[in-house]
C-alpha cells in the first residue's frame, strides 16, 4: 500500500509580487491541506471515516475471484476501513463474450449473497464494482446488465446503478472489444447513497469520461464519486489519473476508483493504479502493483470548505451554455448540519436554523415571521428567478414545500396556508434568491384576509438598530422542535 499527501507546485511567480504570491500559496495551502496536523480541524471529528480501496486481478475463476474479494475486506476492515470499494468486473472477466453470458448470474445468486456474509461477518459497507448481473431471457441474443451495487453492513442492498455508458472499441483489423455487444445499457441516474462515510454518487469505469453525469451526481447531493474500475493499459497511461483528478476538481467530491490490474487472459490486461482523490485533486491514496488495499481518510468538513471558500456552483454561468440536470428527482431526507451554513441571496443561514433539507432543497424558520410559524423554503443552489430553476430543482422545491406545509399546519395547530413566491424585485423580493414564504393560517390572523400580502411585502423592510428581530437562539430552538417532525430520535435501547 501507498499513501501519498501533497500539495501541487503554483507554478511561475515571476510575474507576482512577493506578498502576493505568499498570500495565493497559503491560501491554496490551507485548501490542499495534506497530512499536516497542523491543518487539521479541530472541530467534530465524526465526519472523519476511513475507507479501504481494492486492486485486484480477476481471472474467469469465480471462486478465486470470490477468496480473493474476502481476503481484501476482512484486510480492510482490520484496519478500521467503514466502506470497502470493489473494482468493476470483481466477480469475474471471462476469456469471451459467450463465458461473460454464461457465468452472469441474478442479483439474489450466490456470488453476491456471499458478499452480503462477508460485509455483515466484517462490520463494513461494501461497494461492488461491478458484477455481471444476468440480463432478461432472449434466446436469440442474450445480454447482461453491468451493475454497481452497494451493501450495508447488515447485508442489505442499498442501491444498485446499471452502467449507463458502455465501452465500445473498434479498430479495424486491430482489436474489438465492444461492451455494447453483450450489455444492456442502464437507463437512469441514481440518486446518491447515504452511507457512514458520506453520499455516494455511483458511476462505473468508462462513465468518467463523462462530465455531466458527475455534474447531476453533485447537484443531487453527492460528497463522494466513485468510479470502480477495469481500464486497460493503453487508456490508464494515459487518461486515468488526470481524468480522475478532474473529475474531483470540477465537482469538488472524493473521488474513490477501486482497480483491476495485471493480464486476465491471453486478450485482456488492466492498468491497475486503484487511488483516492480528495477535493482538491490532490492523489491521497493509491494501490502499487498487484493485488491489495490502500487505505484513505474521508473528511467531510473538507468537501464543506472546500466548497465554501471556492463556491464554483454559484459561479456557473447557466444562461450561456445551459445546466447539467438529472431527470429523476425526489425529495429525499438529508440532515441539515451535513453543512454548516446555507447561501440565501447575500446573507448566511445557521444550519440550526434549517428543519429539514433534501437533495436540492432547504426549509428554515424566518428571522422576523408575519404569524407563527412563518417559514421559509429555497433551492439550495443560488438562484434569483424561478426560471433560473432546472426542472430537477422546480420539482424538488415543490415536494418540499409540500411536506413541510403539513408538517407546520400540525405543529402551529392551523387548518389551512398560505403560500408566497415573490419572483423579482417589483413582485416584493428583497432577498435575491428565489423563495416561497409558507404561512400557516387561522380564522381571524387578519381582518382582511387580503391584508396578509401587504405585510408580507413589508415585514422585512425599513429595519433599524430597534426593529425587533428574533434572536439565533430562538430561532434554533424552533427550527429544533420542527425538526423531530422529519426527523425522528431513534428508540432508546433498554440498559
Amino acid at each position: 500500500m501507498t499513501i501519498i499527501w501533497n500539495i501541487r507546485r503554483l507554478g511561475s511567480l515571476s510575474s507576482l509580487s512577493h506578498c502576493t504570491a505568499l498570500k495565493m500559496f497559503n491560501k491554496m495551502a490551507s485548501l490542499s491541506r495534506g497530512n499536516s496536523s497542523n491543518n487539521l480541524k479541530s472541530a467534530d471529528i465524526s465526519k472523519k471515516t476511513l475507507v479501504g480501496v481494492c486492486q485486484m486481478n480477476a481471472t474467469s475463476l469465480k471462486a478465486d475471484n470470490l477468496q480473493t474479494i474476502l481476503d481484501l475486506v476482512s484486510t480492510a476492515s482490520a484496519r478500521g476501513a467503514q466502506m470497502v470499494f470493489l473494482p468493476e468486473a470483481c466477480d469475474y472477466i471471462g476469456e469471451s463474450k459467450n463465458q461473460s453470458l454464461e457465468c452472469s448470474e441474478p442479483l439474489d445468486g450466490n456470488f453476491i449473497h456471499q458478499l452480503q456474509k462477508a460485509a455483515v461477518r466484517s462490520k463494513v459497507w461494501l461497494s461492488v464494482g461491478g458484477y455481471h448481473q444476468k440480463g432478461p431471457d432472449n434466446e436469440e441474443k442474450p445480454k447482461l446488465i453491468n451493475t454497481h451495487i452497494i451493501i450495508d453492513n447488515e447485508g442489505k442492498i442499498r442501491a444498485t446503478y446499471d452502467k449507463t455508458h458502455l465501452f465500445d472499441l473498434d479498430i479495424g483489423g486491430k482489436i474489438r472489444l465492444c461492451e455494447s455487444d453483450y450489455v444492456i445499457p442502464g437507463s437512469k441516474i441514481v440518486p446518491p447513497v447515504d452511507t457512514p462515510v458520506g453520499r455516494i454518487g455511483l458511476a462505473t469505469c468508462y462513465d468518467m469520461r463523462f462530465p455531466e453525469l458527475s455534474l447531476a451526481l453533485v447537484q443531487q447531493g453527492a460528497q463522494i464519486l466513485t468510479y470502480p474500475s477495469a481500464f486497460t493499459q493503453t487508456t490508464g497511461m494515459a487518461h486515468w489519473e488526470c481524468l480522475l483528478r478532474a473529475r474531483a476538481i470540477e465537482t469538488q467530491c472524493y473521488v474513490i476508483a477501486a482497480a483491476q490490474t495485471g493480464k486476465h487472459n491471453a486478450k485482456r490486461s488492466s492498468y491497475g493504479h486503484a487511488m483516492v482523490v480528495d477535493p482538491w485533486g490532490a492523489v491521497i491514496a493509491q494501490c502499487s502493483e498487484g493485488a491489495g488495499v490502500c487505505l484513505a481518510e474521508i473528511d467531510l468538513d473538507y468537501v464543506a470548505k472546500i466548497r465554501s471558500e471556492m463556491p464554483v456552483w454559484q459561479h456557473r454561468r447557466t444562461d450561456l451554455y445551459g445546466r447539467v440536470i438529472s431527470l429523476d428527482s425526489d425529495a429525499s431526507t438529508i440532515p441539515p448540519d451535513d453543512d454548516t451554513t446555507y447561501q440565501f441571496g447575500h446573507v448566511r443561514i445557521a444550519s440550526s436554523q434549517v428543519f429539514y433539507r433534501t437533495r436540492l432543497s432547504i426549509a428554515f424558520v424566518n428571522i422576523k415571521p408575519v404569524l407563527p410559524g412563518h417559514a421559509l423554503v429555497a433551492p439550495i443552489r443560488a438562484a434569483v428567478r424561478m426560471t433560473d430553476l432546472n426542472p430537477a430543482e422546480v420539482t424538488d422545491m415543490f415536494l418540499t414545500v409540500q411536506r413541510v406545509i403539513e408538517v407546520l399546519k400540525r405543529h402551529f395547530d392551523a387548518p389551512s396556508s398560505t403560500l408566497a413566491i415573490q419572483d423579482g424585485m417589483e413582485a416584493g423580493q428583497t432577498i435575491q434568491h428565489v423563495h416561497t414564504h409558507i404561512l400557516p393560517r387561522k380564522r381571524g390572523d387578519f381582518s382582511d384576509n387580503d391584508d396578509i400580502y401587504d405585510h408580507l411585502q413589508n415585514h422585512d423592510k425599513g429595519w433599524t438598530e430597534h426593529t425587533k428581530l428574533r434572536s439565533e437562539e430562538e430561532m434554533a430552538a424552533e427550527a429544533k422542535s420542527l425538526r423531530s417532525y422529519f426527523y425522528p430520535s431513534p428508540p432508546q435501547e433498554e440498559l
